[in-house]
């Protein structure tokens, strides 16, 4: 099942995706946020469905398209993933997960202008798979029961500013990481049932020109490994979101240019969907 939130900035509407036919979920759900990824979204959206409470949304396609879920409570980020990534940063692949979070308010939708924060001369794209978590995990017992407490997936950009991230950072990637619009994420929340998300394709492209192209088979810590750790070190609530990664293929490498405006970055993850923001002076 594929959630989405269509509308203008802060008047986005619930919807569930039918093939190509959105479906309005305001019947069920204020929103899709915490308390309905925790109430059996899917089954409260098939018995819906099903009895016809959900009128289409016969203009959505017209309509822009937000984040999936509403303002998550926090967003986590593993940092170093990839150890090709790593390499690129020139970094070995970490023998413990590395974590740092964005701000809340980063988290736009996947169409969004993308504003070069003024100041910056490396903002940086980096395309990523991001897990929503849809019930509490607090100190599990296990990896294998991280899966449970997952409600979807989606593709994410952990946009960055290289130099607030690592010259002026004091050690703490943050800074460079929760700029206006950093987070651009969807176009959809797919349920697991939907991918197989430890092993689908991740690509980036700008101006074009191709950029990441890897797939999540490659993460040093898979999705059940981050929710465990993330578990045993805080409290994951429904809504939030993780960034598991991001590949190699970043202008922090060296071989492409930072981001400037006028450029064209292009996300996508299979089954996932796919991100188009232009880049705009902030």
């Amino acid at each position: 099942m594929r959630f989405a939130r269509l509308g203008p900035i802060g008047a986005e509407i619930p919807v569930v995706w039918e093939g190509d036919r959105a479906f309005d979920l305001r019947a069920v759900a204020t929103d899709v946020d915490g308390a309905f990824l925790a109430a059996d979204p899917v089954a409260v959206t098939q018995r819906a469905l099903a009895a016809g409470e959900l009128p289409e949304v016969t203009d959505a396609a017209s309509r822009r398209v937000g984040a999936p879920i509403a303002r998550p409570s926090a967003v986590y980020c593993i940092g170093m993933n990839y150890a090709a990534h790593a390499a690129e940063s020139g970094s070995a692949p970490p023998e413990n997960m590395v974590m740092f979070m964005k701000s809340p308010n980063t988290v736009v939708g996947p169409d969004d202008d993308v504003a070069i924060p003024r100041g910056s001369v490396k903002t940086d794209w980096e395309v990523e798979l991001a897990v929503v978590i849809g019930a509490r995990a607090s100190y599990l017992d296990s990896v294998a029961d991280a899966r449970a407490h997952v409600a979807g997936y989606a593709v994410a950009n952990d946009l960055s500013e290289r130099d607030w991230q690592l010259s002026i950072s004091g050690g703490q990637w943050s800074k460079g990481k929760s700029a206006p619009g950093f987070c651009p994420l969807g176009p959809w929340l797919a349920t697991p049932d939907e991918i197989d998300a430890d092993d689908v394709r991740l690509q980036s492209r700008v101006n074009g020109e191709p950029r990441q192209d890897s797939r999540t088979s490659d993460l040093i810590f898979g999705i059940d490994r981050i929710v465990f750790e993330l578990s045993r070190h805080l409290v994951l609530e429904p809504g939030d979101v993780i960034l598991t990664g991001t590949p190699e293929g970043v202008a922090l490498s060296g071989r492409f240019p930072y981001l400037a405006a006028g450029d064209v970055v292009e996300l996508e993850i299979d089954g996932l969907g796919r991100q188009h923001q232009n880049v705009v002076a902030g």
